[in-house]
């Protein structure tokens, strides 16, 4: 069944309240403080059933100027809207202002009450009506029908339920796709029960059992119980006023502002790319870095706003800037918002969500306007490269997709698909679905190459360079599986090959210069005649009268080369004489079943020097193990 959520607007002491209950028979000034001073201060909530059967969900918000910030929580989430004006004032302050945050929120249908026509004559009726007319010009209100009724009396009651039966079948159903969001407008405790808190469903489903969290705050739970309409259901969809019952949270430390969505689904953000469009009747222009009370569905917290290709904008104008905020808060694209000024406090205007997850921008830079105007103005594929672009090295999974792009799955899915088989965007990480922007990879591909280039220049007798090495020289987000795929996709195309943990220019090849060979040939004559006791580095490299840049590549050279062993840093032996002794070790100790270390000394006829790295060298590589001071063949 479609849901569908009228809200009121209008002046203190206008009659949103006493016209409710003439069409609902319910008291929304719940309050006792509401009762004594006889306006609403808090949210009021009811619903009625319409003549069609269809049983719509009642928002009663106050008029008064000081609780104007509870009107804004009260409209998020409105399909229709009652714009309540009193017969016999006319147009008043707040309700110039809620109609003007109305149009800010982009609440799309309603219609006029006006209302207390007893207190006022026939000919007054038709100049305010007149009135109406010509303050709604150009608005949503514009040609939507001006009723006028009477709480007291019961007049106009019915052509009034009759116009919101009309207005209420022509609302369109909202999916329960996408991800679950409810701001929180009420928190409170039932005895028996414990922590219930209400709103209006934006997005998505819930059901009794589910696993949710509280953010920003962080705080998970699961749904004990779910109401809709004073009655207990299973699940609820977006469009539905609910009150949720959560399982083992206390009253205390919740707020309202904050937004339940299932748990680990969405992130908090204290950055939020906007367009603003600023009222024509701001009082004045709004500058740079100005601080601003920012109204994100059911909070409002304190933020600057960073005006990035512009010093000020000017009363009527639209400027895309950057809201950084003093708090998190839960909000994604698409969403609308509203700022006030910071003191005095007056709305003053609101506009769009563009990007809920940006990095700090600098100020009137061009690449960051028209990456704005693409995410303002261009089409879904447009939006969701440039969102890919921005993400960088990491990319985004699906997950993340669907929620910096806040489409439908069922939309976005065909989208992307079309998008990868185009190659407009990369798929990897086939279990995860991955996702990466082409020119990220290209730049990906180049410093790696760019990286092979230079290090073979500067080590022309090494194989290759380290895997974990190059790994590191990339941008941080760039995972193990993204770093694989990398490898995968440039050996695929023949530009790198990898032999185990390195990785070379697939037309790198070792050539010696002639002192190079020269050189080569000496190290193996002098470790050849050596044996078992051969020189350290050090050693070496004063026994042929070169550098350690020099020796050093000949080293590793003839190591890749299984020439010479590397038992460690600073000593090498020749193959064969490591092999010979290698031999002498298993014979000894199949006979002997154990071995001491004199008793390796005698058999290797080396120094303490040589014997303690050689014994150590064999139970490395898995021949011998060590059981207390003496060697046994591991088995």
């Amino acid at each position: 069944m479609k849901r569908v959520v009228l809200g009121t607007a209008g002046h203190i002491d206008h009659g949103k309240t006493t016209l409710i209950k003439a069409l609902t028979g319910v008291d929304c000034d719940r309050l006792k403080e509401e009762k004594e001073r006889g306006i609403t201060i808090e949210l009021g909530f009811t619903s009625m059933v319409l003549p069609s059967g269809l049983r719509i969900s009642i928002v009663d918000v106050p008029g008064h100027e000081k609780f104007v910030r509870h009107m804004v929580a009260g409209a998020t989430g409105m399909d229709l809207v009652v714009l309540i004006i009193a017969a016999d004032e006319g147009i008043m302050p707040q309700t110039r202002e809620h109609l003007d945050i109305c149009k800010l929120l982009r609440v799309k249908k309603g219609l006029v009450a006006l209302t207390k026509i007893d207190l006022a004559e026939g000919d007054w009726l038709d100049l305010v009506k007149e009135e109406i007319r010509e303050f709604v010009k150009g608005t949503f209100l514009e040609g939507a029908a001006i009723l006028p009724v009477s709480s007291t009396t019961g007049a106009g009651i019915p052509d009034l339920v009759s116009e919101l039966d009309r207005l209420a079948q022509a609302v369109e159903e909202r999916s329960s796709e996408g991800l679950f969001r409810l701001p929180i407008d009420r928190v409170f405790t039932m005895k028996g029960f414990g922590t219930v808190i209400t709103g209006t469903i934006i997005a998505g489903k819930i059901s009794v059992g589910d696993s949710v969290e509280v953010i920003p705050k962080g705080l998970e739970s699961k749904v004990r119980g779910i109401q809709a309409h004073g009655e207990a259901v299973e699940s609820a969809t977006a469009g539905l006023r609910v009150g949720i019952n959560l399982q083992g949270l206390e009253k205390a430390v919740i707020d309202r502002g904050n937004v339940i969505v299932r748990a680990q689904s969405l992130k908090p953000t204290s950055l939020l790319d906007v367009i603003l469009h600023l009222l024509p009747s701001a009082a004045k222009p709004l500058k740079n870095r100005a601080r601003v009370r920012v109204h994100v569905g059911t909070v409002e917290v304190l933020g600057r706003a960073i005006l990035l290709d512009q010093e000020e904008i000017k009363p009527g104008q639209e400027a895309y800037l950057q809201l950084r905020l003093e708090e998190p808060v839960t909000a994604l694209p698409g969403d609308r918002f509203v700022i006030r000024s910071y003191s005095p406090v007056f709305t003053i205007g609101g506009g769009e969500i563009l990007d809920a997850f940006p990095s700090r921008h600098k100020r009137l830079s061009p690449q960051i306007k028209e990456e704005m105007a693409v995410l303002e103005k261009g089409s879904e594929e447009e939006k969701v490269k440039l969102r890919l672009l921005m993400a960088g090295a990491g990319g985004l999974s699906w997950t993340d997709l669907v929620m910096r792009s806040n489409q439908l799955p069922s939309r976005l899915k065909p989208l992307v698909d079309s998008l990868v088989s185009q190659g407009g965007i990369l798929r990897f990480d086939g279990d995860r679905l991955r996702y990466l922007h082409p020119r990220v990879m290209a730049d990906l591909k180049r410093f790696t190459l760019d990286y092979l280039k230079e290090f073979h220049q500067k080590n022309p007798l090494q194989g290759g360079a380290g895997k974990e090495e190059l790994k590191s020289k990339l941008p941080h987000q760039v995972d193990p599986r993204l770093f694989n795929h990398l490898l995968s996709i440039l050996t695929e195309e023949k530009k790198i090959a990898l032999e185990k943990e390195t990785v070379r220019l697939a037309s790198h090849t070792i050539s010696l210069k002639e002192e190079e060979k020269d050189l080569r040939k000496k190290i193996v004559v002098l470790f050849s005649r050596t044996r078992l006791q051969p020189p350290t580095v050090k050693e070496t490299l004063a026994e042929l009268g070169v550098s350690e840049n020099e020796l050093k590549p000949v080293l590793q050279l003839l190591t890749k080369e299984k020439v010479l062993v590397k038992v460690k840093e600073d000593l090498y032996f020749h193959r064969q004489a490591l092999e010979e002794l290698e031999g002498k070790v298993v014979d000894f100790l199949k006979q002997n079943k154990e071995m001491t270390p004199p008793q390796f000394k005698d058999l290797s006829q080396v120094s303490r020097k040589f014997a303690i790295p050689l014994l150590e060298h064999f139970d490395g590589k898995k021949l011998t193990m060590r059981i207390g001071d003496k060697r046994v063949l591991r088995k």
